[in-house]
């Protein structure tokens, strides 16, 4: 990008060896360093997903990072939880509670476990 790891340092508030320790992978980078980090090379967040895919559940491979929120390409996913924030609470929980009725059947992680 043209940008040398002290300038990138500087702009995001660290010291250029911690941008090396980032690009090495010798520490992670947290959400909100990755935002300034984008928004200091002027890309798109998504700039540093490029090639990471879904693990294939059919033959098992769990090389690549999974995806759970991938079904919010899927509009009338979108929409439904688009309307499930506008409900009373006691409402949500009746929802809730139908829509695990409905997937008895299939395994479903539930997102208050544990993982």
């Amino acid at each position: 990008m043209g940008v040398s790891q002290a300038d990138l340092g500087k702009s995001i508030g660290v010291r250029f060896q911690q941008v090396q320790k980032y690009e090495s992978g010798a520490n992670r980078v947290s959400a909100s360093r990755l935002w300034a980090i984008a928004e200091a090379l002027e890309v798109h967040i998504s700039h540093f997903f490029v090639g990471i895919r879904a693990s294939d559940p059919e033959t098992g491979d769990k090389t690549a990072p999974t995806d759970e929120f991938c079904f919010l390409k899927e509009h009338d996913a979108v929409e439904m939880l688009s309307i499930y924030r506008s409900l009373k609470p006691a409402h949500k929980h009746a929802v809730l509670s139908f829509v695990r009725t409905l997937t008895q059947d299939a395994p479903v992680r539930r997102f208050d476990e544990a993982k």
